[in-house]
């Protein structure tokens, strides 16, 4: 990797998607609220000691006003018995997929609790599971020849997971059968999209099939589970992607002591992809927080810096369940394992800053052409990772100490300047008059012009 200052400036683009199938006219205008959206992930089952949907209800006015715009909902059909992990199984091995897992309630509590959301002003996305299904899966008594199956006959079993079994894309039926349950979802609970778990494990054609046949019925929101540095074709069937690469990358460079550079050098090769979707950023998941760690055994003293970005950076941010808190502890994900609530939430307020800075700030925007990101040169290019944002007269400036160490640094770029106001604690700031920094570990400053 090159070992260079940096000023770059980064081209992005309005959000579209380029498959011939879709006509972004009638599907993207009317998700305008895409570009300034964010995402709350929801562990139904953990979130309450009742995990139920009429439960998490009571926790909506909470996160409105933290300031979270989109509820994704993990998957909330019936889990398969058979082969099931532990005593409650996983989530994501459907035996159904038009019936609500009686764990959380019944279909008219998730009504109920979706028209509530679309009252207090969210969307609502749910998981959608299409790879594979579990053994028990009401197909696989009435549609076997909808699965993969091996040379004697059996289900095939997915990669590394023996609960699921794969189905046949090559089978029309299967897919119409498919393109009919999401449907389903849609026009009886009118949720406004999906989060399609691995989805590059799925034939890109089908999601280029599936997308304009299910929006027929209204406009949707596509998060896929790939990256698009690595399956660049589904970035144009999908509205935002997963940002796997700067996951991994991110957690070795605080782990492994890699240079800062090579994440300003892959933070380029994303942005090259430009603007015809976007990338979701975020410090954990359901996944990460599992079987990998929390954010902060992942990110250490530099967790907050890196939440910062995750809300700042160009595309959408993606929270998950009891990061206002913080969590501090891996979820298990068969069990009953509810998040250890409190009457406070120490992070909230600082979510709510950075969320509200998102969906308020035009510079902000995710997948707007409008917006230019430069990323700045400072006199400490390996600790500091500093960008500025500009749409217009909009400008929103973000300094991150990416260290282990304190750090006293000056920005150094002439594409910083004029008067700004710092949005955690209001003070005001002329960069005409310097632009100096003294960091202590862990520090942050992000500032609105």
């Amino acid at each position: 990797m090159k070992k260079l200052f940096l000023l770059a400036v980064i081209g992005l683009g309005i959000v579209s998607c380029t498959t011939q199938n879709i006509n972004k006219n009638t599907m993207d205008l009317p998700k305008e609220w895409k570009h300034s959206t964010n995402i709350y992930e929801v562990n139904v089952r953990q979130y309450t000691k009742e995990g139920t949907f009429k439960a998490f209800e009571k926790e909506m006015p909470r996160l409105k006003s933290m300031g979270v715009k989109t509820l994704w909902f993990m998957p909330i059909t019936p889990i398969a018995q058979e082969k099931k992990k532990g005593s409650l199984g996983s989530p994501y091995a459907a035996s159904d997929y038009t019936s609500i897992n009686p764990e959380f309630g019944t279909l008219n509590d998730f009504k109920h609790m979706v028209n509530e959301a679309h009252r207090l002003g969210f969307k609502v996305i749910i998981d959608w599971v299409a790879n594979h299904t579990g053994w028990d899966h009401v197909w696989t008594k009435t549609h076997p020849e909808f699965y993969l199956k091996d040379p004697d006959g059996k289900f095939h079993i997915a990669s590394g997971m023996d609960d699921i079994i794969e189905l046949d894309y090559k089978n029309p039926e299967m897919r119409k059968a498919m393109i009919d349950a999401m449907k389903f979802w849609v026009k009886e609970t009118n949720i406004d999209g999906f989060r399609c778990d691995l989805a590059s494990w799925v034939e890109v054609d089908f999601w280029q099939q599936a997308r304009p046949e299910v929006e027929t019925i209204k406009p949707l929101f596509w998060l896929g589970e790939f990256d698009e540095l690595e399956t660049p074709e589904y970035g144009k069937v999908f509205d935002a992607s997963y940002s796997w690469s700067w996951m991994h990358k991110s957690a070795d460079y605080y782990n492994k002591n890699l240079p800062l550079q090579d994440l300003k050098d892959l933070l380029i090769k994303y942005s090259n992809i430009g603007d015809s979707s976007m990338r979701a950023w975020f410090t954990t998941n359901h996944d990460e927080n599992s079987w990998n760690g929390t954010e902060y055994e992942k990110y250490g003293v530099i967790t907050k810096p890196m939440a910062v970005f995750s809300a700042t950076w160009n595309g959408v941010p993606l929270l998950y369940s009891g990061q206002e808190l913080p969590n501090m502890k891996r979820l298990e994900f068969f069990e009953k394992d509810v998040i250890k609530w409190t009457n406070t939430y120490q992070v909230s307020d600082f979510y709510k800053t950075l969320l509200s800075l998102k969906s308020s700030n035009p510079a902000l925007r995710g997948g707007d052409s409008n917006v230019g990101t430069h990323l700045l040169n400072t006199t400490a290019n390996d600790k500091i990772l500093a960008y500025i944002r500009k749409n217009g007269k909009d400008e929103v400036l973000v300094v991150l100490n990416m260290s282990k160490e304190p750090v006293n640094f000056s920005i150094q770029d002439e594409n910083l300047s004029g008067s700004f106001k710092n949005v955690f604690d209001g003070s005001k700031r002329d960069f005409n008059n310097g632009k100096d920094f003294n960091f202590k570990v862990s520090d942050y400053a992000v500032f609105e012009k």
